[in-house]
């Protein structure tokens, strides 16, 4: 019965929230003046025909403007009357027409790059300065892939992930781990989204590489606050990346060769020009070099992307994408893991009318991994698998108010795990981890207000509901408390079980629902100046269970419920922008300051692996998170970059509570794990020549928070170490320099086929910054040490790319 309420008074909240969009979307229709007319389109690139996210369309003289979204799509509300319509985009040359609006027109764009040599970047502000100091847009990064690419990485393999951790506010677990850490947040946090699939690691060979080939990627937008309504599930950040649709002028091919994989990717049209397709695969070949040094080892990834296009007619468009992409690691005979993504995405775009564009978007995500260890005879299966529908519209009311609103639906189901034997001698016993499903729902609305010609307001609330289904058994505790401390001991262990309810499918465990309101405004100061600050609430229904620092692929998801809360995420900013010399140099300035509830940690000693009782390792706690950040960029000229830095803190604590003691680290605040107080990072691109240019990256961070042993005692003959307070210490200073020359022997600009060599030495002066630091027992001496782990010294590269 109660279950039935819940459910009753759900789908009441969801009519009265439908409701309440429907009514300012009519009163939003009727508020548009009868004199006011509409241009409509798409804006695609001339050369592949591309549609173009982020593109500015404004008319000459006024403060009307808008920005394309996600699928090239763009509709501009003025007075009747003669204007020049203005299309811009980064990297492109400014389209200028002369229209007239006295009725209402649909008109579609192609634009032209500035330079058409091969990933040549002529990078200027990511948006004009009509969009930037007016859009009410707070904590957004917008990557170009030809920025990207530019940089100098790691054995020559450009890489999303690492590029991003150049901006202020993002950081990283220190080499050779996978992951990135948003604003103090944890790595489980951030919604990575690939054509709108999730993403749940983003690692090739655990962490060196991310599984985004640059070849295959069109836009790269991160949101670290002021995350839009129609984004949930996560409390930290978003990193939405768009796949391109695949070039429909002409077939074409663009790949490399590297030091240890290779890439190729294949575009053209299709359906007689109505259509277009993209194949885009990576491989590595370690295993070649491994077995021509004689190792029994085996390391390798490979990774495939697709997508397909299809027009059925001027307002309606269907694409199809998929991504697939696995890990495998063999040390001798003895242990092996696998890993690896698979995707897939069935969109429809449809156009209603000049003001009212739609998408619905049908999505399956899995991530899985297989452990095999021979010595011990048994191998350990798990994956998350996904299914999303969503359903999004955005109205374009007049140039002064804009909505955005619509409802999505995940069903999750968990399998954390199967371990079986591999051989009937095998000590190990079968074992089944109770499998887990859960369903997660939303709906929401969004507005862009422009209430005068200096300040423009976006506000808007989602709703999100959570369910954890039944389905297995669930152990019971005395007290309702998994885990309690015992105060002879002095330490946190299980709870008193007193048996256990087995739900059936048709129950649902654990029902949650938030109002998510998210608002944000900017007010500009003048012409080249403005400010903005922003307020957003955020919750987080799933968990990822791991006590290392980085996200390994042997971390397990597991949803709220009976004993986990959800995490509520709240989030103020402050930013002041400006511009100078005409937007050739550009300054962003921001301050946080961010709380996380119910964010889950692990007593001392915890035991997460092959655990089906997860709630007896953990307490509830909380986070906070603050700091302030600095982006200075040189937008134009031979000489391009930034430089950013971030002054910050991440803290967390965890009280006894209702379990009784201290709690973790005696109930003190102490630092997370991905803590930086400062953390400075310099990006740069010279083009010395026609045929040379060079980049050159600059990074320092401070060292990552650890917990040391600060003493021993001797008990029954045993050495044991006592510990300091939790992450107390820390590691030394992570730096390096990395420096590219990339050389173009061809400017032909006619000829098809282009090509280039990238040069580059990761780690220049060969720093052996510390991945970990561990403490031993001189076997010989008897001394006790310090042994200092370092992933990479110097690091040398060359890659060859191509384009046909």
């Amino acid at each position: 019965m109660h279950r039935h309420f819940k459910f009753r008074n759900l789908k009441k909240r969801t009519q009265q929230f439908i409701l309440c969009c429907l009514t300012i979307f009519f009163i939003s229709t009727s508020a548009v003046a009868q004199d006011n007319y509409t241009i409509s389109g798409t804006i695609k690139d001339n050369n592949n025909g591309e549609t173009l996210f982020g593109a500015s369309v404004f008319l000459k003289g006024t403060s009307i403007g808008v920005i394309t979204n996600e699928y090239g799509f763009y509709s501009i509300t003025a007075p009747k009357g003669n204007y020049t319509l203005v299309v811009s985009y980064v990297g492109y040359a400014d389209i200028n027409k002369e229209v007239i609006f006295d009725k209402n027109q649909k008109i579609d764009f192609d634009v032209i790059e500035s330079s058409t040599q091969l990933d040549e970047v002529i990078i200027k502000s990511e948006e004009t300065e009509r969009a930037s100091l007016r859009k009410p847009e707070m904590s957004v990064s917008k990557l170009n892939i030809k920025t990207v690419k530019q940089m100098p990485v790691v054995l020559g393999e450009v890489d999303i992930i690492k590029s991003i951790q150049m901006l202020p506010g993002v950081t990283k677990n220190g080499e050779g781990s996978s992951g990135f850490h948003v604003r103090g947040g944890a790595a489980d946090q951030n919604l990575v989204l690939l054509d709108e699939a999730i993403i749940y690691n983003t690692s090739h060979l655990l962490g060196f590489f991310s599984v985004f080939n640059a070849d295959a990627i069109k836009d790269i937008k991160l949101y670290k606050g002021g995350i839009p309504a129609r984004f949930g599930g996560r409390t930290s950040s978003v990193l939405d990346v768009r796949q391109k649709d695949g070039n429909n002028k002409r077939f074409s091919l663009t790949g490399g060769i590297g030091v240890i994989s290779s890439r190729l990717a294949a575009e053209g049209p299709l359906f007689s020009d109505k259509g277009s397709f993209l194949v885009a695969g990576r491989g590595s070949y370690v295993n070649l070099i491994l077995k021509a040094a004689g190792e029994k080892n085996t390391v390798g990834f490979y990774d495939l992307n697709l997508k397909t296009n299809y027009t059925l007619s001027k307002n309606n468009k269907l694409y199809l994408s998929g991504y697939f992409g696995r890990d495998t690691f063999k040390f001798g005979d003895n242990f092996g893991v696998g890993y690896g993504n698979l995707s897939g995405n069935l969109r429809w775009n449809h156009i209603f009318n000049d003001k009212l564009f739609s998408n619905a978007s049908f999505i399956y995500s899995k991530y899985d991994y297989d452990l095999d260890i021979a010595i011990e005879q048994f191998e350990w299966v798990s994956s998350i698998n996904n299914y999303n529908a969503k359903y999004d519209l955005k109205y374009y009311a007049s140039d002064k108010f804009k909505l955005d609103f619509g409802i999505s639906g995940i069903y999750y189901d968990f399998d954390p795990g199967q371990v079986q034997p591999t051989s009937e001698s095998s000590s190990i016993n079968p074992l089944s981890l109770d499998r887990k499903k859960a369903i997660e729902s939303g709906v929401y609305v969004n507005a862009e207000h422009k209430l005068t010609d200096k300040l423009t307001v976006q506000y808007g609330v989602r709703y999100s509901a959570f369910s954890r289904l039944g389905g297995q058994p669930l152990k019971n505790y005395a007290n309702d408390q998994p885990v309690v401390y015992n105060s002879t001991l002095g330490i946190y262990e299980r709870g008193i079980e007193i048996g256990e309810t087995d739900y059936k499918k048709s129950e649902t465990i654990k029902s949650f629902g938030n109002f998510e309101p998210r608002a944000s405004l900017a007010y500009r100061i003048n012409d080249v100046s403005s400010i903005k600050m922003g307020y957003s609430r955020a919750a987080q229904y799933i968990h990822l269970l791991s006590n290392t620092t980085s996200v390994t692929p042997l971390d397990v998801w597991t949803p709220s419920g009976k004993y986990i809360k959800p995490q509520l995420s709240d989030q103020y900013a402050l930013g002041y922008f400006r511009n100078f010399k005409d937007k050739m140099y550009s300054l962003e300035v921001e301050a946080y300051y961010k709380t996380t509830d119910n964010r889950i940690d692990y007593i001392d000693g915890s035991d997460l692996i092959g655990n089906n009782t997860i709630e007896t390792e953990i307490l509830n706690g909380e986070s906070r998170a603050y700091g302030l950040e600095f982006l200075a960029r040189k937008n134009e000229g031979k000489l391009t970059g930034w430089i950013s830095y971030t002054l910050s803190k991440s803290e967390q604590r965890s009280l006894g509570g209702k379990a009784g003691g201290p709690g973790i680290n005696n109930g003190d605040w102490y630092n997370t794990a991905f803590d930086r107080t400062h953390d400075i990072s310099v990006t740069g691109s010279y083009k010395l020549s026609d045929k040379w240019s060079l980049g050159a990256n600059l990074v320092f961070q401070t060292g990552r928070p650890v917990t040391y042993p600060n003493g021993q005692y001797e008990y029954e003959g045993l050495s044991i170490a006592s510990y300091s307070a939790r992450n107390s210490d820390r590691l030394p200073s992570y730096h390096r320099l990395d420096l590219s020359a990339t050389y173009r022997p061809n400017r032909k600009p006619n000829r098809r086929w282009k090509g280039e060599w990238v040069f580059g030495i990761y780690n220049v002066y060969n720093q052996k910054n510390a991945a970990s630091i561990s403490f031993g027992q001189n076997v010989e001496t008897g001394a006790n040490e310090a042994t200092r782990t370092a992933i990479f010294g110097i690091v040398p590269s060359v890659i060859y790319n191509f384009k046909f």
